[in-house]
């Protein structure tokens, strides 16, 4: 069955590395005298050569969080790049259960890592990011893309009607699912409707695929008011799909704009974002990671 559009803004949306190279060593500097017929041989290293040394610090592990009808393997191209860089790079499988479920199985994510992280959202993963963070110290940025960055008290159908522009809503097909000792309802993106409202910079055959192993998300978790935002203490970037169906580009803004976030812009771009264009995705990420050195 389909539900109102103002239901709309169920967002969309994939193993860790070791560090790169460490620092290079400072080659000892000797120097000879000769007084008379005593030579003396020194092999400290000059001071000079010791300031010129590297500072090296550990790449920080980059953890993914997917959004609504999705999995983790949507950031692969994401993930390769990173890796080729030398990031450690965790891809979480977001439950899609329930705002506050799926953020609190991110953060116990987060304790489990040793050292800085940036941590990452796309769509509904921005929500989950978010409220994870919160009271994490090791997480040094939050980057969105083209994800909701809530404030507290709100949620994604509060956000989503600020602008116009958002085609989930008429797209949506919702299930009933049974569980034990409950149940609930599930929201699925219509099959025919999937590359036009997600993914039209794609190409069609594999949008098809994406439609159908799409991973539904519990329609509570997208109605579920946010907590105090982790954007309010850890800086934040953020990256706009100019073209996307899903969340309006202008909601993006505007989200993003409040975050005081580092914004960058994909004018053609659409919700999937981190497939179409994910060297653009990767490149905000690194900037991201470095602000943290």
């Amino acid at each position: 069955m389909a539900i109102p559009a103002a239901l709309a803004f169920a967002v969309l949306t994939v193993p860790a590395v070791s560090p790169a190279s460490s620092a290079p060593s400072v080659s000892s500097v000797s120097s000879v005298s000769s007084v008379s017929s005593v030579s003396s041989v020194s092999s400290a290293p000059a001071p000079s050569a010791v300031a010129a040394q590297p500072r090296h610090t550990p790449k920080p592990t980059v953890v993914l969080v997917h959004g609504a009808f999705a999995d983790s393997s949507g950031w692969s191209g994401v993930v390769a790049r990173l890796r080729h860089d030398g990031y450690p790079v965790i891809a979480a499988a977001n439950p899609l259960r329930g705002l506050d479920s799926d953020a609190a199985y991110v953060s116990s994510l987060l304790d489990s890592i040793p050292g800085p992280v940036v941590l990452v959202g796309h769509s509904y993963g921005g929500e989950v990011i978010t409220n994870a963070a919160v009271g994490h110290a090791n997480v040094k940025a939050l980057v969105y893309i083209a994800a909701f960055a809530p404030d507290q008290g709100e949620s994604g159908l509060a956000l989503v009607g600020l602008n116009p522009g958002s085609q989930l809503g008429e797209a949506l097909v919702v299930r009933p699912y049974a569980v034990a000792g409950g149940g609930g309802a599930d929201g699925y993106v219509d099959p025919a409707k999937f590359r036009s409202v997600m993914a039209a910079d794609l190409r069609g055959s594999d949008t098809e695929l994406l439609a159908a192993q799409q991973r539904p998300v519990d329609l509570a978790a997208l109605q579920a008011p946010s907590g105090v935002p982790a954007w309010r203490t850890i800086p934040s970037w953020y990256l706009v799909a100019g073209a996307d169906r899903a969340i309006p580009a202008a909601t993006e803004k505007f989200m993003a704009r409040r975050a005081g976030a580092h914004t960058v812009v994909v004018d053609d771009a659409s919700h999937l974002v981190m497939l179409s264009h994910p060297g653009r995705v990767e490149n905000l990420i690194v900037q991201a990671a470095k602000a943290t050195d």
